[in-house]
């Protein structure tokens, strides 16, 4: 394969590996913003100084799913995001990470006028049209302040949790019962409304790349108590509307009289009105 430079040892096509996921781009890519921490590793050190994994590729210890819209800036220095994109905070600390300080700038909070509104820099001709429409824009900021910002930005929807548990039932159910296990709560619906709902709890490792207007049925919990999933739902507006669950028994032994192992799968759908 070419060198990018012959003088950096880098190959012209780099792959990564990061946070698990895995990208393959250009060498040019990795360098577009001097000075970003990229740019140091790709530019002022050798291949051999950096970490590697088990098949070659450079790793990175970042979070992998949002390693793509860090890529896609470094590709023309622009910002595109999805319409909804709940992960806006923690965009901004991988792109503080990465050293890329006008991305991070992009993605923090509007800057704020000496009068505390919100006011874009506006280039107007009349001094007084531009004094009104900044009023103007205070006006509509302060008056969004008092909406709870819940009730602007929450989406309809339903979610259904579901999850594959089993128990053990003693002798002649005479002993105590071996209570509910939980391997896994899996999480379907649209893919926004299921990270707005459980942020970083859900683990997305299984369809990392979903786009947000998807649906999917390959999230799940990173914790095992249905009760904790129930009370998030609750807090943020849903309530459940339908559950169905179906089981099965089998013998520990062929001796009916050994403990009982009971299967089960079930699903309960919660339902959030717009």
């Amino acid at each position: 394969m070419a060198l990018a430079d012959p003088d950096s040892g880098f190959s012209e096509i780099i792959e990564l590996n990061v946070g698990g996921q895995v990208y393959v781009t250009r060498h040019k890519t990795l360098i577009a913003v001097p000075d970003s921490l990229l740019w140091t590793m790709f530019s002022r050190k050798s291949p051999k100084e950096l970490p590697r994994d088990s098949k070659g590729r450079f790793f990175l210890d970042r979070d992998g799913f949002l390693f793509r819209y860090i890529l896609d800036y470094l590709r023309d220095l622009n910002l595109v995001l999805p319409d909804y994109f709940p992960e806006k905070s923690r965009l901004q600390r991988e792109a503080d990470f990465f050293q890329l300080r006008e991305l991070a700038k992009r993605l923090g909070p509007p800057q704020m006028s000496k009068d505390n509104s919100i006011c874009e820099d506006i280039v107007q001709s009349d001094p007084e049209e531009s004094a009104q429409q900044c009023g103007g824009e205070a006006l509509r900021a302060g008056a969004a302040s008092l909406r709870s910002p819940s009730l602007d930005s929450r989406k309809s929807g339903y979610i259904t949790v579901g999850y594959r548990g089993s128990y053990t039932i003693g002798r002649d159910i005479q002993t105590d019962a071996k209570f509910r296990r939980v391997a896994r709560i899996t999480v379907c619906g649209k893919t926004s409304l299921a990270k707005e709902v459980f942020g970083d709890s859900l683990n997305e490792s299984r369809d990392p790349d979903r786009p947000p207007e998807r649906y999917t049925s390959r999230y799940y919990l990173k914790y095992n108590f249905l009760e904790q999933a129930f009370d998030r739902l609750t807090e943020v507006g849903f309530h459940m509307v339908a559950c169905s669950s179906t089981g099965t028994c089998a013998y520990t032994s062929n001796d009916p009289s050994e403990d009982k192992i009971w299967t089960s799968y079930t699903e309960y759908v919660f339902c959030r009105d717009q």
